[in-house]
């Protein structure tokens, strides 16, 4: 009798148990196996981590397609630095923003599991948070100088570092509960995608349709990309074979990384003015990019492989294991293009916008799963604005974003958090921080 485990590229593996004590013994060694792919994959996924350094946009769930304006515009939609109203001169400071989050797992659940001895119970209330398409895990870091903004122009200076990863749910079930008797698991969907880099973008919108107050601008930025690193994993396979008298495997894990390179991009826009209250834009973000990568390009791999192991002989040395690392040639990579669409009503002391992004492939910083924001914004008091936003989809967990900031004559400073579901930190399912702040003559 034949069972096999099969993991090509780790988007399928198929786990059927024996009857016989021999299976389950190589089950341990199979989730030990899988255990270190996953350290393997964390450790060089995460330790790179693109998030958004306008506090003000974070504030509103990222709904700003038809609010930003200035320095911001080239963020979120260059064609906006075409619109009357929408130009400014000034210089942003500083701007930071950090998201580190996760699909399932809230701080609560943290404090709760952490350090603890994980009854039954426990593991299934774990398995239960984890949605069916698997852990998803995304670092996304930037910031931001001295960005200037003059009219229809803005010439802006970033780092950004993003980093998925996804690792499938019955990788986590064969953890946490082992192969079972008579039990079949299927793992789907496990993958990684890391990349760091400095920018620098000029960006510029013209207006080429006006009717009283109607108007119609298009715009664009390109930036120069020095790449700082980059991590993909290029190729993973794998197969164990359990028999009633033993069991044999092999798999492989295989990463290429670089420590430099360079290259551009390009996002294009386009701005409706559709009267003085409201706004319509479309942007698709790294619409054209490339970088090259020359500097430190190698290539990682962990393979693994044993043969006819038993209960009896399981101690001796019958797993055979390498790591390496060598030199390869250089490689290109792309950015993911993202699309988004929003509206916005951009006049009272209450304004509010909507906004649609849609990726289309899946990489650090994009998803092809849509994503829904709405955001809010409320000046009682023209230079203490309240801010607050929802968004859901993506690849992000649903979540709840909050703000404030000063405008005095000249200076601005603003902040915001996004938590969870609730007000309440404790049902944030990561980190995620915004600051900003500059001068507007």
């Amino acid at each position: 009798m034949k069972h096999l485990i099969r993991f090509p590229g780790l988007e399928t593996i198929t786990v059927a148990s024996s009857t016989s004590g021999v299976a389950h013994a190589g089950c341990w060694w199979c989730r030990t196996l899988i255990t270190s792919a996953l350290c393997f994959l964390l450790t060089h996924s995460l330790s790179i981590a693109s998030g958004q350094t306008s506090a003000r946009g974070v504030a509103m769930g990222e709904a700003y397609i038809g609010l930003a304006s200035g320095v911001d515009a080239a963020r979120y939609n260059p064609a906006n630095l075409g619109l009357s109203g929408y130009r400014q001169t000034g210089i942003e400071i500083v701007g930071a923003g950090a998201n580190i989050s996760n699909n399932s797992f809230t701080l609560s659940d943290y404090n709760r599991y952490s350090g603890a001895f994980l009854t039954d119970a426990d593991k299934n209330d774990i398995l239960r948070d984890v949605p069916d398409e698997g852990l998803s895990l995304i670092a996304d870091v930037e910031a931001s100088a001295l960005s200037l903004s003059v009219g229809s122009f803005v010439f802006s200076t970033s780092g950004v570092g993003m980093a998925d990863a996804s690792l499938s749910k019955d990788i986590i079930d064969l953890i946490l509960n082992g192969n079972t008797l008579a039990d079949t698991v299927t793992l789907t969907g496990s993958y990684i995608d890391a990349v760091a880099y400095v920018s620098a973008g000029l960006s510029y919108g013209t207006s080429i349709y006006r009717a009283g107050a109607r108007q119609l601008a298009v715009g664009a930025t390109v930036k120069y990309l020095r790449g700082l690193a980059v991590e993909q994993i290029v190729e993973q396979a794998g197969m164990v074979a359990m028999f009633e008298t033993g069991f044999e495997g092999e798999g492989r894990l295989i990463a290429r990384t670089a420590t430099g390179g360079s290259g551009y991009a390009c996002d294009v826009g386009a701005a409706l003015r559709l009267n003085d209250d409201y706004t319509a834009g479309i942007r698709v973000e790294n619409l054209l990019s490339s970088l090259s990568w020359s500097r430190n390009t190698e290539e990682h791999g962990y393979i693994f492989s044993f043969d006819t192991m038993t209960l009896e002989n399981m101690t001796e040395d019958y797993i055979v294991s390498d790591d390496y690392s060598k030199a390869i040639s250089g490689f290109r990579t792309h950015l993911p293009p993202v699309m988004n669409v929003g509206f916005a009503n951009t006049t009272g002391k209450l304004v509010w916008a909507v906004d649609w992004e849609q990726g289309f492939r899946r990489a650090a910083g994009s998803s092809s799963k849509p994503r829904v924001s709405l955001g809010l914004e409320y000046r009682l008091l023209s230079y203490l604005p309240l801010r607050t936003g929802f968004s859901t989809g993506g690849n992000r967990s649903t979540a709840l974003s909050f703000g404030s900031g000063v405008s005095l004559a000249v200076l601005y400073f603003d902040v915001a958090v996004v938590t969870g579901t609730s007000i309440s930190p404790y049902s944030s399912k990561g980190l995620n921080l915004a600051l900003s702040t500059g001068i507007r003559l």
